[in-house]
């Protein structure tokens, strides 16, 4: 399986590291995708914002 062009193993690890073993947060999501630049990653993370503002209202 390939998050967004990376390994799981890779995105487990980086996960780990930023000490978040449960779920992922939303800003760890972010952040991971983001540090990434891509086209394509940035249409992914445009749509996770919308289906965050759906599902998750403040």
């Amino acid at each position: 399986m390939s998050i967004t062009g990376m390994s799981e193993q890779w995105v487990t690890a980086w996960i780990k590291q930023k000490g978040d073993s449960i779920c992922i947060p939303w800003k760890s999501l972010r952040d991971l995708i983001l540090a990434h630049p891509d086209t394509k990653k940035r249409v992914d993370v445009f749509a996770l914002s919308i289906y965050r503002l759906i599902i998750f209202p403040k």
